[in-house]
């Protein structure tokens, strides 16, 4: 995994996130940087979950915060089998050439119980991979 990544585990559930630069979608001159990230939720735990909405800390150079909130994942909400996976691609714009991301989950477990899950810290620069990295082994 690249220093760029995160890896996190809550409550069973692994988060790894490995963001990459989309130069073809960046206007620098513009101030404009555009970076994707592939997400893969794996449950390592032993009871069914289901994602319910994302929140989003996205912080760029010049330290100025985003919160992005939101139902589902990508216009999903996954239910997520213990041994499961479930993988998706995005994208974030930034108006410096870096920045970090973050955040939570909202997922409910089989026995109605919630939780946040967290999504680690991230980087995002110019100086990551410029494709996504291939989905995770099931």
């Amino acid at each position: 995994m690249s220093n760029n990544s995160s890896d996190t585990i809550t409550r069973g559930l692994r988060v790894v996130v490995h963001p990459f630069y989309l130069p073809e979608k960046s206007l620098p001159r513009h101030h404009q940087w555009v970076f994707g990230y592939r997400v893969t939720i794996t449950n390592e735990g032993d009871r069914p979950a289901q994602v319910l909405g994302r929140h989003w800390i996205i912080i760029d150079g010049e330290g100025k915060r985003e919160d992005v909130k939101g139902p589902g994942v990508v216009g999903d909400t996954p239910l997520i089998e213990p041994g499961g996976t479930f993988s998706y691609v995005s994208f974030c714009p930034l108006g410096t050439p870096w920045g970090t991301m973050e955040g939570a989950y909202e997922v409910v477990f089989d026995d109605e119980e919630r939780a946040d899950i967290a999504i680690g810290r991230f980087y995002l620069n110019p100086d990551s991979v410029t494709v996504p990295p291939a989905p995770e082994p099931v």
